[in-house]
This record gives structure tokens, C-alpha cells and sequence, in this order.
């Protein structure tokens, strides 16, 4: 039996899962609008996955059991047998995966899609961690070798999207786990997996912390930890960084095609203003299936916010899953985060309470059909439009427009033949008007 809650406790917000009020949620309708134009401008496609996975497929994405809210019905039937284990997803990439697999026959290669979509993630709430969050995933998958044209083109994708939003400056982060694992190994040690999701944490615990864990879950020396330290500290914004990286007098042939791969793309992004990309071998990527470039974005004006883009080429992903080679890359926005942040800094400006156009007021003595008549023939010419649908006082029904922000307010005659009037709700500018042919001063003038 559920624990019964009080009336208040029912109306309480939940932690983790925002709701937004019309005004933001419209903001937020606009920026998926203007993703999917820039999104589509590249030529990717639109999916949506379903939201439940089978546990099995989803724990392909790394050590995130914990975070995996699973799926199951309030009340089983005693007499039936028990249900695959399914969870909500986690990230749009798995389900990406699974969804390339079950349909290899019926997409064309190379895939290159889009999704908009909500995840779900059972962590500790906090400033930019939600647990139903909505992410905007760009993905290419191939059943060839992707082109490293690629990835320097995800990076591009995701800062015109960013600016398409009115989100920035951020600065885009970059590294190659090839580089990574290839330097660990050289370095002498084995477990370079765990090597990675250590490294990874170093912006939450520092390097202080990142040392402490490699000695005590890896037995590593000091020379050893320091030498990783060193390679984590190096930062830069044009190809000379990769130099850096072979001063540290470590060789190896993944080493070494990490880095002629990372430096492929810097040379790319040299169009772009200084300090829009920056080389940062501090980043790792926590989730196991990154094996290439990755990359990591944050607001450049609040440095300590979580990541707010990230993403990279995995090669064994969707191919795991039908026995073959299918190697992708992609990049990911969390929109829900970036959202969340602007609001709370004051940086986006609620709109309108609602789309309406024009508010057809119910004009005492009107008929009603004729007041309907009148909505939907401005509805028919393209407008947005409400009909008050009581005969009430007509204070009541403009300050209804004023709370909603309606900026038009249409006068009905109170008979069939006469004079419709219009009135601008800002300007109170008030003139004869015809449904038929009405259009504001402003157009007309255009």
C-alpha cells in the first residue's frame, strides 16, 4: 500500500523535476524550434526512440546502475510471470544505439540524426542536475569508418545551435581518449578504464582528490600519478598544444594517432574567434563507450556550472549490439540545464503568458454566432486567436487580455450589419476593422 499524502504534499514540487510556467515553456518551444533548423540545415533527420530500454541495453552506457530508474507496475498479477526488467533511459545515445540496430535494413548510411528528447537520471538534485531533463542529441552513425571530417563538423553543429539560442559565449573543451589511454599505457598501467573515470572527476575533487583515489584503487606511485597530473594540466587553443604533449617524453602508437587525430581537428576550428575551442587534456568522459575525439562545453561567463554540451566518437556502441562494426559520433545539448541556469541568472526574459494573437471580446448584446464567426475567419487568415466565450462585463474581459498579454482586442458589432473595431491593447489606438481584410497599421504600411 502507498503511504497516503496530505493535500499539501500533493501539490509540492518533486525534487529533480522541473515544470515551467507558459511563458518559459514557450521560450523553451522556440529554442527546440530554432535546434531543429540547425540541426536539419546539416541534414539530420528527426527520431524519438521510446523511453524504456531493457536494463541490459541501457548498462552498455558504464557504471550508472545507481542512476537508472526502472520500470515495473504498481500491482502485479499473482499469476503471471514476472516482466523484463526495463528503466527509463539515461542518455539518448543508447537508445540511439539500440534503435540503429533493431532497423539496420531500413536507414540509410551514413545515419545522421537528430533527437529531442526528455532522459531521466536518478542522482542528487542540484544547480544544473535535474533527474527529467530534456537533451538534444546530433548523431552520425556508419556502417564504414566515419570520416574525422566529422569531428570537427559536431563541434561546429553544437556552437551555431548555441547561438541560434541566444545561449552563449561558451567555450568548447577537447581531448581524444586515444590520447588518454595511450599515455596511461605508456605510463605502465593496466586498468586504464579506471584511470579514465578517476581523471574525469578531477574538476569536482581536484587533483588532490584524483591522486588520492589513483593510489588507493589503482596502487599507483607518485612519479606515475604525477606524470598523469601534468598531462591533465595542458591546455591550449591552436594545434602547437599537441607538442606539448610529446614533451612529456611518453610514446605510444595509440598515444601518437590520438594525437595526429586531436590535431586534425584544432586545424579545423582555427576559423573560429580564440578561445571557442580550446585542446584540455583534462577531459575524459566518463561514460565507457567514448573511443576517440570528446568533447565537453561550458558557459564561459560561469566556468564552475556543470558541462552543458558534451559527446564523442564511440566505435563498438551499436556495433556490440548486431555483431558488426558500426562506429558514430555525436554531441549532445542539455537543454533543460542551460534553461534552468539563464532564468535563475536573469538572462532570458519571460515573454507572453500565451500565444494569442487577438482576443475576439464577447461585445454585449453580440450574437454569439457572430462572435464566432468572427474568431474563426481571422483564425482562417492565420492569426492566433481566443474567443471569450461568456457575456461578461467587458472589464473583466480586457483585464483577461492584459494578464495574458494579449496585444489585439476585436470589438463584434451587436448585430450582423454593423462596424467590427479593433484596439491595439499597448498604443489603445482603436479604428474600424473588417475580419476579412484587417491587418495592423504596421504590416500595412510594410
Amino acid at each position: 500500500m502507498c503511504a497516503r499524502l496530505t493535500p499539501k504534499e500533493r501539490l509540492r514540487p518533486i525534487s529533480g523535476f522541473p515544470e515551467w510556467l507558459p511563458e518559459i515553456r514557450a521560450i523553451e518551444l522556440q529554442w527546440i524550434d530554432s535546434l531543429r533548423r540547425v540541426f536539419e540545415s546539416y541534414g539530420y533527420c528527426s527520431i524519438e526512440p521510446r523511453s524504456v530500454e531493457p536494463v541490459e541495453v541501457l548498462l552498455k552506457q558504464g557504471d550508472t546502475d545507481k542512476e537508472i530508474y526502472a520500470i515495473s507496475r504498481l500491482q502485479e498479477e499473482e499469476d503471471t510471470a514476472p516482466e523484463p526488467a526495463y528503466g527509463l533511459h539515461y542518455d539518448m545515445t543508447v537508445p540511439m544505439a539500440r534503435y540503429v540496430a533493431a532497423n539496420m535494413n531500413e536507414l540509410v548510411f551514413p545515419f545522421k540524426r537528430y533527437q529531442i528528447q526528455k532522459a531521466w537520471r536518478g542522482e542528487r538534485p542540484q544547480e544544473g542536475r535535474f533527474r527529467e531533463f530534456l537533451q538534444c542529441d546530433v548523431d552520425v552513425v556508419d556502417t564504414r569508418e566515419i570520416p574525422l571530417h566529422f569531428d570537427a563538423e559536431m563541434p561546429v553543429i553544437m556552437q551555431e545551435a548555441i547561438e541560434a539560442i541566444g545561449a552563449g559565449p561558451v567555450v568548447t573543451g577537447l581531448n581524444n581518449r586515444k590520447v588518454l589511454e595511450g599515455f596511461y599505457s605508456g605510463l605502465g598501467i593496466d586498468d586504464t578504464a579506471s584511470a579514465l573515470r578517476i581523471i574525469d572527476k578531477r574538476d569536482k575533487i581536484g587533483d588532490g582528490g584524483v591522486a588520492s583515489q589513483l593510489r588507493a584503487e589503482l596502487e599507483l606511485g607518485d612519479a606515475t600519478i604525477e606524470q598523469m597530473l601534468a598531462l591533465a594540466a595542458i591546455r591550449g587553443t591552436d594545434p602547437a598544444v599537441i607538442d606539448r604533449v610529446r614533451d612529456l617524453a611518453i610514446t605510444t602508437p595509440l598515444l601518437e594517432q590520438g594525437l595526429e587525430e586531436l590535431d586534425f581537428v584544432l586545424r579545423e576550428l582555427q576559423r573560429f574567434p580564440q578561445g571557442t575551442f580550446v585542446a584540455d587534456f583534462s577531459i575524459a568522459r566518463g561514460l565507457a563507450y567514448y573511443t576517440g575525439t570528446v568533447y565537453e562545453t561550458r558557459f564561459a561567463d560561469y566556468p564552475d556550472f556543470p558541462t552543458i554540451c558534451g559527446g564523442g566518437r564511440y566505435d563498438n556502441l551499436v556495433g556490440d549490439l548486431v555483431n558488426r562494426r558500426v562506429p558514430g559520433i555525436g554531441i549532445s545539448i542539455g537543454l533543460t540545464r542551460i534553461l534552468a541556469k539563464l532564468v535563475r541568472e536573469g538572462r532570458i526574459s519571460p515573454g507572453r503568458r500565451g500565444p494569442t494573437d487577438i482576443l475576439v471580446v464577447h461585445t454585449r448584446g453580440a450574437p454569439y454566432a457572430l462572435v464566432s464567426r468572427t474568431a474563426r475567419t481571422l483564425r482562417a487568415r492565420g492569426w492566433r486567436v481566443e474567443q471569450y466565450h461568456e457575456d461578461r462585463r467587458l472589464n473583466a474581459q480586457l483585464r483577461y487580455a492584459s494578464q495574458k498579454d494579449i496585444p489585439w482586442i476585436w470589438f463584434p458589432p451587436d448585430r450582423q450589419d454593423g462596424e467590427h473595431q479593433v484596439k491595439h491593447s499597448q498604443t489603445r489606438h482603436q479604428e474600424p476593422a473588417d475580419p476579412e481584410t484587417w491587418v495592423p497599421r504596421e504590416e500595412a504600411a510594410s
